[in-house]
């Protein structure tokens, strides 16, 4: 009989922490907490939870998914780092998942949609952008001025029917399909696509599609002396 593959999925780029268990694809247990700080306190708690619901042990763990980018700079190192420690403690595969594949893998109907964009304000003007067509990429995630975005998906077909998820959706004028969601992936879905990954010959490294700002750096250095 064959076992479970039991995949650990844990997402802090964006406005939440999340953490899933999930075997063969079916969800076991899940913790989702909004929040634009604080990923750093909540995450190995929530992950100690999550484990504790699913009934699973640490040694059980087949996989670790983890969201690598686009998405806060703080935010990334605290999950990236957790998930590379407990990969390296449990001795299994770390497999990063870009935030852009993950937030469209969030979206109901994403597998069917012909197109689907998920795009993030990436403030200044500017959007963190991607483009799959059934679940598959188009190309690699871009941080574009929001003009350059504009048509960038106007030559790909994008109309008012084209659904778009994600903080940045209202800012691409592509009417009522492309308003704003939360920037909240669905660590069932990270789950989901790690299952299907081949293993990785290394560990997975964040995605900074630009450099930090001052705040951020602030942040960091805070981060760093705790």
């Amino acid at each position: 009989m064959r076992s479970r593959v039991i995949v650990l999925a844990l997402d802090t780029a964006l406005d939440a922490c999340s953490v899933a268990v999930v075997a063969d694809g079916q969800p076991l247990a899940v913790r989702t907490e909004a929040m634009e700080r604080g990923h750093q306190e909540r995450l190995a708690p929530m992950v100690a939870e999550a484990m504790q619901a699913a009934g699973v042990a640490f040694a059980a763990l087949d996989r670790i998914a983890v969201t690598v980018g686009p998405g806060s700079f703080t935010g990334l190192r605290v999950g990236l780092a957790f998930a590379k420690a407990m990969s390296l403690a449990l001795g299994i595969p770390c497999l990063g998942v870009g935030t852009l594949e993950a937030l469209a893998a969030s979206a109901p109907g994403r597998k069917d949609a012909p197109l689907l964009v998920a795009a993030l304000d990436a403030r200044r003007d500017q959007l963190y952008l991607q483009a799959f067509s059934r679940a598959r990429p188009l190309g690699d995630p871009e941080n574009l001025p929001l003009e350059a975005a504009v048509e960038r998906l106007a030559g790909m077909g994008a109309d008012e029917s084209t659904p778009v998820v994600g903080s940045g959706a209202g800012l691409l004028g592509l009417g009522d399909r492309a308003q704003p969601t939360p920037d909240m992936i669905d660590p069932i879905a990270l789950a989901r696509l790690a299952a299907v990954r081949p293993k990785p010959d290394g560990r997975p490294a964040p995605m900074y599609l630009r450099a930090p700002d001052a705040r951020t750096l602030a942040e960091r250095a805070r981060i760093a002396q705790t």
